[in-house]
């Protein structure tokens, strides 16, 4: 067994026994979501009070990402991704509401080093909802999946506006001037 096979070096990738070019949509998007967890899994070394939480996210990607691998190769045994899972987030979300005061307009990621990095999660979580929705044009894709995603850059927004709370800090905001 080998960490490479080769069969990648004609730009086609391998998903069960179908070969798909690397620049398709579908392939692109899997490759989103593994950018995406494997930039949780540096977070949540950062963020220790959080890995919890974040290993759980990452379990849930990897559900997403085989129900994404089933628009390709639908021999996969393909795994629930159930509505529980967008609860769980909001009810994370509704705690920290209650313990923060929102802001009423746009912040400027980076106040502190923690929120920084939750921001850029939020933003990589936006370009893949992004992406989703273009390739739900073509293919049936859970609409719960989408709900996911979406709460997943709330969570991610909200946990960064924590960090600055904690800290005692004050957002900054743009002044477009």
């Amino acid at each position: 067994m080998y960490l490479y096979s080769k069969k990648g070096d004609s730009g086609r990738s391998i998903i069960g026994k179908k070969k798909i070019s690397k620049d398709n949509k579908v392939l692109d998007l899997l490759g989103e979501l593994d950018e995406l967890n494997s930039l949780i899994g540096v977070v949540k070394n950062y963020l220790k009070k959080y890995r919890k939480q974040l290993h759980q996210v990452q379990e849930d990607l990897f559900i997403i990402q085989a129900n994404i691998s089933f628009l390709l190769y639908p021999k996969f045994n393909l795994p629930k991704f159930n509505q529980d899972k967008v609860l769980r987030l909001e009810s994370e979300i509704n705690k920290i509401e209650k313990t923060i005061k929102l802001p009423n307009r746009f912040v400027i990621p980076g106040k502190e080093i923690n929120s920084a990095w939750l921001h850029y999660l939020r933003a990589v979580v936006r370009r893949i909802e992004r992406k989703i929705i273009v390739i739900k044009k073509n293919h049936k894709i859970s609409p719960v999946i989408i709900s996911y995603l979406n709460r997943l850059s709330s969570y991610f927004y909200a946990l960064a506006l924590n960090e600055v709370y904690r800290k005692k800090l004050k957002e900054d905001y743009p002044n477009y001037k």
